[in-house]
């Protein structure tokens, strides 16, 4: 049993949106790193705040995809540098916290698009991303994860850095975990096949995002099993959305999606048990998940005990 319950922060978007920040597509939450990074700043203090030990910086939508193709080959580095800055600038302030960094490394082509993955381009893109976010982070998350290529891309961009990888795979949410056979990333691959993946590149850490909370209990134990098999263990995290079902009929945040009114936090608090019970020692918030959420988990789990009260 993992003592610890480290605690990641929630969503950056929406909370952006909720400080005031200059918020909109399609640049998404590369916004405010242009317009507003006082913002960027305002929110990971909140999320430490709250207690979040581990911020992930705000370069999720510095990619073509959400900011223009020529826009990321003129400003790209420097938008990811100043992701990196701000969420180091934040952890710093307050040093007795011990507060982590990491480098979020999204989906270059889209969010749940894994068909569109061109190798190629990736690592191009991902290498701009790598250099400027490096002197800032303390490891790289790379999130959203819709298939195992793109994994072994955010691998290949990273491994000469020497920072750990902590890999985050998005799941299939729109069949009821019960219909399915086992648990899938959005590409149809088995979760089984992801965490062998992540074994097998040395990922220090497994994570589950951006799905819905009612099908991470199934990855976290089908991850398990995978690693019970190869006589290993990987630490399992796991930070869901309040989005209702979402499979391939848009990019995530193509546009403003409804939030469901049922994942409060004290609601949210619930499903964090049910994942810690199952085994996940990581626990935080995607889209639509903000500080408040983050504060109650942490008053849930900060006991560092990790049973229940």
């Amino acid at each position: 049993m993992h003592d610890e319950i480290i605690i990641l922060d929630g969503g950056m978007g929406r909370e952006l949106e909720r400080v005031g920040a200059p918020f909109r597509q399609p640049e998404w939450s590369a916004l405010a790193l242009m317009e507003g990074p006082q913002f960027v700043y305002q929110v990971h203090q909140g999320y430490i705040a709250a207690g979040a030990r581990v911020i992930t910086t705000n370069s999720y939508a510095v990619v073509p995809f959400h900011i223009g193709a020529e826009r990321f080959a003129a400003q790209g580095r420097e938008l990811a540098a100043l992701a990196g800055t701000l969420a180091r600038g934040a952890a710093d302030a307050q040093p007795a916290l011990g507060v982590k960094v990491a480098g979020s490394l999204p989906p270059v082509f889209g969010s749940y698009q894994p068909e569109l993955f061109n190798p190629d381009l990736a690592g191009e893109y991902l290498e701009v991303l790598v250099s400027g976010l490096a002197p800032s982070v303390d490891l790289w998350l790379a999130e959203t994860q819709s298939s195992l290529i793109e994994v072994r891309a955010a691998h290949a961009a990273t491994k000469a850095t020497g920072k750990p990888l902590w890999v985050s795979y998005t799941l299939r949410d729109d069949v009821a975990p019960e219909k399915m056979p086992e648990p899938q990333l959005r590409s149809g691959e088995s979760v089984a096949a992801g965490a062998a993946l992540a074994l097998e590149i040395g990922a220090e850490a497994i994570l589950f995002n951006c799905a819905m909370p009612e099908v991470m209990e199934a990855a976290i134990r089908a991850a398990k099993a995978e690693f019970a098999r190869a006589g290993r263990e990987l630490p399992i995290g796991v930070y869901a959305n309040a989005f209702p079902s979402q499979q391939d009929d848009s990019e995530a945040n193509a546009v403003l999606t409804e939030i469901r009114a049922d994942l409060d936090p004290v609601n949210y608090g619930q499903w964090a048990r049910r994942w810690v019970d199952a085994g996940a020692s990581i626990i935080g918030g995607c889209c639509g998940i903000g500080t408040e959420h983050i504060g109650a988990l942490s008053g849930q789990f900060a006991c560092g005990c990790g049973h229940h009260h």
